[in-house]
């Protein structure tokens, strides 16, 4: 998979999206099932990373619908609607993760739709052979690391290197400034340099 068609797959496809908005405040549920469409994939993808199974992914995501669509009149268009969407699913996952018994962050299953893919930027400061990347060890080690970090770090990094994201739209969807998001995700891979560096340092 390549840079390209990972910016693809994270990417939803050009949209009127001002008019989808407008048609979805008005009432069109034909609008209100393009949207969901339109942005289900990415969200479902993030829910399963900080939710862990598909049936709290798949409840969470049918939350984050009903409850934007019901407050779509309130969308002031100050992000983009994605941007908006995410925030709202957010923010709801941690709810649930916040409740009694809830389940712990896991993204030891759904790092990545494709087996055995990591995105080539978490290698940028590693200088080992390319074969070391699609070993066994390291793909388990990575994901349980990212696992384990610090909820504030993790989001950050999860926002910007797994669904794209920019700065702006990471900090808009946590509610944080973007110097705050640069400096978390900094940190963020500050944290997996150290914790990985036992496994990725060369012999």
């Amino acid at each position: 998979m390549t840079e390209n068609d990972w910016e693809t797959a994270v990417s939803p496809p050009e949209i009127d999206e001002s008019e989808l908005i407008a048609r979805i405040q008005a009432g069109d549920k034909t609008a209100c099932d393009e949207c969901i469409a339109l942005h289900s994939p990415a969200l479902n993808r993030l829910l399963l990373r900080l939710l862990g199974n598909e049936q709290d992914a798949e409840d969470v995501l049918q939350e984050t619908f009903l409850n934007a669509f019901r407050a779509i009149d309130s969308f002031e268009g100050r992000s983009s609607l994605s941007t908006w969407l995410y925030r709202i699913a957010y923010n709801a996952a941690m709810m649930r993760l916040r409740r009694p018994k809830a389940r712990t962050i896991s993204v030891e299953e759904t790092m990545n739709e494709t087996p055995g893919y990591i995105p080539r930027q978490l290698f940028d400061w590693c200088c080992l052979p390319e074969e070391t990347y699609d070993s066994e060890e390291v793909q388990t080690e990575l994901r349980q690391a990212i696992a384990a970090m610090p909820e504030t770090l993790q989001m950050v990094f999860m926002l910007r290197e797994l669904e794209g994201m920019s700065t702006d739209e990471t900090a808009d969807t946590l509610d944080i400034s973007p110097s705050a998001a640069k400096v978390r995700l900094h940190r963020a891979r500050q944290w997996l340099r150290d914790t990985l560096s036992p496994v990725l340092a060369p012999e």
